[in-house]
Order: C-alpha cells, then sequence, then structure tokens
C-alpha cells in the first residue's frame, strides 16, 4: 500500500491531556489525517500495555507501533500484534551506579518479553504481568527499559545526577517529575521511527512527528535531518521546542489538532 507520508505522534501531553482523556479535535483530525493517505503512528514511552488502548481508541489502522521511548516496536499481523523488534542491555551497571546515589528510589526494568519486575509499586508498574522482586534480581536478566522515580528528588536533581554519573552508554530521558527513563544506547524514538520508515519504504521528507517531553528530542532531529517536520507541543520546555522546526499551541486547547490539519490538502 502506498501512504502520503508518515506521521508519529507522542501520547501524553501530544493526544493526552493530565488527567489522561483526549486532547481537543484529536480523535477527528487522526481520522482526517489517516483517510487522507498518511499511515498515523504512535511512538511513545509508554510501554506496550499502556499504548494499546489509545490505538483502539483513535482508530489507528497503523502497521507498526512504537514503545518504551523507541525500544520496542510492535507490529499488527493478521489483526494480532506481535513483538516486531526490541533491544536490550545489561541493566547491572547503571543500577549499581544508581542505587549508591539513590538508595531510596524505586526501580523497575522491563525484560525483552514486555514483563515488569519492580522493587516497590507505583501506579501502572504491575502492568504485563509485573511482579515485585529485591533489588538485586533487577539485574539478573537483559532488560529494554530501567525506569527510575525517586519522589523526593525533582527534575533537576536528576539532569544533575546523570551528569554526575556519566551514564552515557545508554540514552536516558527524565519525564513527568522524578521519573528518569533509561534505554539501550543510541535508542530513542527516531531510531525505531527510522526503521518503520525503511519497513514502509517512504521518504523522510513525507515524516511529520509531534510531541511535548525531553524523550522526543531524538525524534524531532531525526524528522529534520530526513527533510521531515517535528512539532512541538506549546507547553514543551525550551530545549525541546528548540529542538522542534515547528511549534503548535498547548495540549489543553487541541494543538495536536491543529498542527495534523496542516497536512490535509487545501480546498
Amino acid at each position: 500500500m502506498s501512504f502520503r507520508g508518515l506521521v508519529g505522534l507522542d501520547i501524553d501531553g501530544t493526544i493526552l491531556l493530565q488527567d489522561e482523556t483526549l486532547s481537543p479535535q484529536v480523535r477527528e483530525a487522526v481520522a482526517e489525517v489517516r483517510d487522507a493517505g498518511y499511515e498515523v503512528m504512535l511512538a511513545t514511552g509508554r510501554s506496550w500495555g499502556g499504548t494499546r488502548r489509545y490505538i483502539e481508541e483513535l482508530g489507528l489502522t497503523a502497521e507498526y507501533a512504537v514503545c518504551s521511548n523507541g525500544a520496542v516496536i510492535m507490529r499488527r499481523v493478521d489483526g494480532e500484534w506481535q513483538r516486531w523488534h526490541v533491544e536490550v542491555f545489561d541493566p547491572a551497571p547503571v543500577l549499581e551506579l544508581l542505587r549508591g546515589r539513590l538508595p531510596e528510589a524505586r526501580y523497575m526494568v522491563e525484560l525483552g518479553s514486555g514483563q515488569r519486575l519492580y522493587t516497590d509499586a507505583v501506579d501502572d508498574w504491575t502492568l504485563d504481568g509485573g511482579y515485585e522482586v529485591e533489588f538485586d534480581e533487577l539485574a539478573e536478566q537483559p532488560v529494554s527499559r530501567i525506569v527510575v522515580v525517586s519522589p523526593q528528588h525533582d527534575e533537576q536533581d536528576f539532569q544533575r545526577l546523570v551528569a554526575e554519573a556519566g551514564l552515557n552508554e545508554v540514552s536516558y530521558a527524565v519525564g513527568w517529575t522524578a521519573w528518569l527513563d533509561i534505554a539501550p544506547h543510541g535508542v530513542d524514538k527516531g531510531t525505531a521511527l527510522e526503521r518503520v520508515r525503511q519497513r514502509l519504504g517512504m521518504t523522510g521528507d513525507t515524516v511529520f512527528v509531534a510531541g511535548d517531553g525531553r524523550n522526543d528530542i531524538g525524534m524531532f532531529g531525526w524528522a529534520l535531518a530526513g527533510g521531515g517536520r517535528a512539532v512541538a507541543m506549546g507547553q514543551a520546555p525550551d530545549e525541546v521546542k528548540e529542538a522542534a522546526g515547528e511549534e503548535t499551541t498547548h495540549v489543553e486547547v487541541g494543538g495536536l489538532a491543529t498542527a495534523l490539519r496542516t497536512l490535509l490538502p487545501t480546498a
């Protein structure tokens, strides 16, 4: 099938409001762009268990979905979703380094299978058959991601910690306040979307991506390098806006829908 272009969308703060309801007009705009011939897919930091419902809610027909900040690519085959490509790494050195600096933090790892192991439950960590283990058990198998939550630290604390610890052998993104997400080295949403783009045979100048977080910066750079478009949401941090080629309005007022409709043919 021939597509007009590839559209990769972040979820939290782009498609969704803070209360996890859809941003105004997003469902309608996604349908319009899809019907205009674009392959519209999700590219999120969420694990697959927290992603699938929004594919269904938005009525997406895309063959692929990028999860876990690019470490996991899901593919739809004969109506069933499969783990098409998974990146993993040895978590032991990173966990040991962080444990010494954040002994009171809560830790979670996601295995290549999608199963989660955690030291102390936080929100939805029990999804995908997750269960609680001792800290040392987190490092026994290769993982696709490490997530660290430390309520007593803020975003600046995490950024300082990353710099001091020298986390240069893995890719990381500071997400919500006191949330550090660590992926395999050199892996981000952009590297995963590039695999999808090549598989679908699309050219880089047909790409459109949108997001609002630091974990979208790699995706923005990838899109722009190929001649495509990268749109930052209105509430995004300054460094995220600077990495994008364009800026739309706040998620609360339907910024994504506004940006998506620029893809539609003019009357």
